[in-house]
């Protein structure tokens, strides 16, 4: 009786699951009862006693001689129900929300973000300070639908210096990189559309497109940038709408967009009508600028977006979105929308901290800390023969894989229970090639008990 009661939990737990993830929508007719029973190896009797259960409950109801229907509104979205099913301890927001969430002592190598002390608190306390003894209107009012002036001026300024030709008039400032992203993929996509990937990425663009109910599609990135024959073929196997990356330092291997590969990919996307959304959020980490694909396209079909909540701070959001003119114009339409008008202190205080003369001096002390930090690192997690896959020329991340085909999420479950947070490396595969992978942060990995902790746990691992 148990062993049949729990049968028929299971068949109700796929139904709920199915339109939690949307397969199943209102109105929609689910596979019948026998069906459903070859699919989930069970007898026709459990899956109708499921059924019912479920027209009992208000999930479903039966229409006499056609069988069982999805009932009421369509159902909250749930992220995590939507594409393959992972282990929470890699699924790409469980990892944010472990590095959000976590104790203030709790070690967060896996994280993405410098530890408070090396962002600049003392421009931002300046900035502050300036804002606190503004007119009345600039502490009040809303922002213009572009946003703050004289920061678009700046970043029209900064961005010619990576080549790229943006007016201010080109330039619209978001509440955050993330927001940037989340208007672009609103203005360009429809449900059921195309987005190529790095593969690895930032996990947090695969939990956006999954939002925006979007396929999503994998290209492998190697140390140069995308594979250029497996993005030619993703291109004409899928047709996709869009194309993110990073192609300053790319997170998460570090590695660096090279002249070539930026020509020969923009060669491709013309062809195919490819919009790329190219992601410069460690821009200021660079030692040695990287080509842009903004830079070589000209604004034509590559829109850029970046932040600072990397090198200023978290706390205060800021983006912007730089692209042509008539896009930025329905883009601005989609942001008033959605957010009506921004604010405007934290663009404010963002351009007072970035045009302070003490900006430039911060940023030149964290470029030396991370290359003392990325030396100090490497020959650590070596010792535990965690190999680093390519060595980063700059900023915080490296990519890095485990000794004999460990198994990251086992080994960041395992760490989790001695207070470190790791960043398992399918959370950034599509293709969930990335098993034996971890990305360590090398500015929050200085913490000798990281490193007992990985060798106790590793210990463990291998002993399984």
């Amino acid at each position: 009786m148990k062993r049949s009661t729990t049968r028929i939990a299971a068949v109700m737990g796929e139904v709920h699951a199915r339109i939690a993830a949307r397969s199943y929508r209102a109105g929609t007719k689910i596979p019948s009862v026998r069906a459903m029973a070859q699919t989930l190896q069970v007898s026709v009797s459990t899956v109708l006693e499921a059924y019912e259960r479920l027209v009992a409950e208000g999930v479903l109801y039966a229409r006499p001689g056609s069988g069982f229907y999805v009932e009421g509104p369509v159902a909250p979205l749930a992220l995590t129900e939507l594409g393959p099913k992972l282990d929470r301890e890699v699924d790409p927001l469980w990892i944010s929300r472990q590095s959000l969430d976590t104790a203030t002592d709790a070690l967060k190598p896996g994280c993405g973000w410098l530890p408070p002390a090396w962002l600049y608190e003392a421009g931002v306390r300046k900035a502050l300070r300036n804002v606190a003894r503004a007119s009345a209107a600039q502490l009040t009012e809303y922002a213009s639908p572009h946003g703050h002036g004289p920061l678009r001026q700046f970043l029209s300024r900064r961005l010619a210096a990576s080549g790229i030709d943006a007016a201010p008039e080109q330039i619209m400032l978001t509440e955050s990189g993330t927001q940037a992203i989340d208007l672009i993929c609103r203005f360009l996509l429809e449900p059921g559309d195309t987005v190529l990937v790095d593969d690895p990425c930032y996990f947090n663009f695969q939990a956006l497109l999954k939002a925006h109910r979007v396929n999503v599609v994998g290209v492998p990135y190697r140390t140069t940038g995308a594979d250029i024959e497996a993005f030619g073929a993703a291109l004409a196997a899928h047709s996709p709408r869009l194309y993110i990356t990073n192609s300053g330092i790319h997170n998460p291997t570090g590695a660096t967009l090279s002249p070539v590969t930026a020509h020969r990919l923009l060669k491709l996307a013309d062809a195919c009508n490819l919009v790329i959304v190219e992601d410069d959020i460690f821009a200021d980490f660079e030692t040695t600028p990287a080509p842009r694909l903004a830079a070589f396209d000209g604004l034509s079909r590559v829109i850029q977006i970046g932040s600072f909540s990397k090198t200023v701070s978290a706390s205060i959001r800021c983006g912007y979105v730089a692209a042509r003119g008539d896009w930025i114009e329905r883009l601005v339409d989609l942001k008033i929308a959605t957010s009506f008008g921004g604010g405007r202190l934290a663009a404010d205080i963002i351009h007072q901290a970035i045009t302070d003369s003490g900006y430039r001096k911060h940023m030149e002390r964290v470029r030396r800390r991370l290359n003392d930090e990325r030396e100090r690192t490497v020959p650590k997690l070596s010792a535990l023969g965690i190999e680093p896959w390519t060595i980063p020329r700059a900023g915080m991340f490296l990519w890095c894989q485990l000794p004999e085909r460990m198994d990251a999420a086992v080994l960041a479950r395992t760490c989790l229970k001695d207070g470190v947070v790791l960043a398992p490396g399918n959370a950034f595969s599509q293709s969930l090639t990335a098993g034996d992978y971890l990305r360590f942060n090398v500015a929050q990995a200085g913490d000798g008990k990281l490193y007992e902790v990985l060798a106790r746990a590793m210990n463990l691992c291998a002993s399984r």
